[in-house]
């Protein structure tokens, strides 16, 4: 079976703690699939001289501040309690996106995306390990991955926005929406707990020396205990993200590409991040059976499926069909990344493992977008876009089909425990 953290170790209830996690990470993924909504009207602008190149660029822009929001902030969170960066990062995100609905120039905006991308990428890790620690020990995947297709709800909603608003309105007054976070400060600072702890089931009946020593959270991450996951989930991560970050800013334009209008593209857009909720959930109820490895393997090669599959013309309903499949691959594969980190990690580790394996994993997101630019510029067909994506599916299945199995169980009645460097697999 695979492990779960043990009995909750911050104090919070799962329903609230989920619930909140879904709502910050539903105005994340707005401000995340944003940039795709907007890009044909970016591409439109009479005064900026947006190109194709430039729209890849403000992607890998937005990416690039991912890193060190998600380190800064794994590690905080470990370090202070997940309360306070939390609520930072809120803060921050929220500036940054008003900033984005304000800037008058091209690289005033350009700068505005990497702060919002700083502010994305903290939130990550930390919404993920808070949650994964108030979940039900049978349900934790499934309560984990209901709170991170909040990303996915996101995008829906960037979508619908876009379809109804654009191209009337000034692509900037949808960044507007962005500013919604700062309401969310005061219920942060009821409801997270303001330090985490170490459950006995995850550390044994006592502090270790490793657990003592907060300073070396990275240096335990590399050691022999850890490094060979650590490596994996980093490389995974990488992969994952190519393809969440280029298709989040390229899938709208890919559609266009392929002979569809704004509308229908949004239409892709919004069954894209549906496939992703309804398949996150799917998998998580099979990964609480103990199947987090094999659903997580085939979430990645139904990426590499869909993909190809969107690259061909289909009657309509199979189209959408497929793009939801790509959600799911892209996203919800993502997920089930985050969730197996958490797994594989006891609390006072939790933090720094998410947000480094999200912040090395971020250069995938930071490549994304313009990988998938590079390769629409240098291959002439239209279908060139969706075939990128089919290499980091590949790759990610197969590292993650590298993990070794081994175990962690949670604390038995009378205290029993065992413990592993990665989390048991089937």
């Amino acid at each position: 079976m695979n492990p779960t953290p043990g009995t909750p170790t911050t104090g919070s209830r799962p329903g609230p703690a989920v619930a909140l996690g879904l709502v910050i990470l539903c105005i994340e993924g707005y401000d995340l699939f944003i940039l795709g909504a907007v890009g044909p009207s970016l591409l439109d602008h009479p005064d900026w001289d947006v190109t194709k190149s430039t729209l890849g660029l403000l992607g890998s822009l937005t990416a690039l501040g991912m890193p060190l929001g998600s380190i800064a902030a794994g590690w905080a969170g470990d370090l202070y309690g997940r309360r306070l960066p939390m609520a930072l990062s809120l803060a921050w995100l929220s500036l940054a996106m008003l900033g984005s609905a304000m800037a008058g120039t091209l690289a005033l905006f350009g700068a505005t995306r990497f702060l919002t991308g700083m502010g994305i990428g903290a939130l990550i890790p930390l919404v993920t390990a808070y949650v994964s620690e108030a979940a039900n020990p049978a349900r934790h995947s499934l309560q984990v991955g209901t709170a991170t297709t909040g990303l996915a709800i996101g995008g829906i909603v960037t979508g619908v926005v876009g379809r109804v608003l654009l191209p009337e309105w000034d692509f900037r007054t949808l960044f507007l929406f962005g500013v919604v976070p700062l309401v969310l400060i005061p219920v942060v600072w009821r409801l997270v707990p303001a330090a985490v702890r170490d459950h006995p089931a995850e550390t044994g009946s006592a502090p270790t020396a490793e657990a003592r020593e907060s300073g070396n959270r990275l240096r335990s991450l590399l050691g022999p205990r850890y490094r060979r996951s650590t490596l994996l989930f980093w490389a995974a991560t990488f992969s994952g993200l190519v393809i969440v970050y280029g298709a989040s800013t390229w899938l709208p334009m890919l559609m266009v590409d392929n002979g569809y209008d704004l509308s229908s593209s949004l239409e892709f857009s919004v069954a894209f991040n549906a496939g992703a909720v309804v398949g996150t959930l799917g998998a998580a109820l099979i990964a609480d059976r103990g199947l987090l490895k094999v659903s997580t393997i085939v979430s990645f090669l139904l990426a590499a499926v869909a993909m190809l599959a969107l690259s061909t013309p289909q009657p309509r309903p199979l189209l959408l069909a497929a793009s939801a499949v790509a959600g799911f691959g892209a996203l919800g594969t993502q997920a089930l990344v985050n969730i197996y980190v958490a797994h594989a990690h006891p609390a006072r580790l939790r933090g720094t493992a998410l947000g480094f394996s999200l912040g090395v994993g971020r250069l995938g997101a930071i490549a994304g977008p313009s990988y998938v630019a590079a390769v629409t510029v240098l291959i002439s067909s239209s279908r060139a876009g969706f075939y990128a994506f089919v290499v980091p599916a590949l790759l990610g299945a197969l590292l993650i089909g590298l993990l070794r199995s081994g175990r962690r169980t949670p604390a038995a009645p009378g205290g029993a425990h065992a413990e592993a460097d990665t989390p048991v697999t089937r």
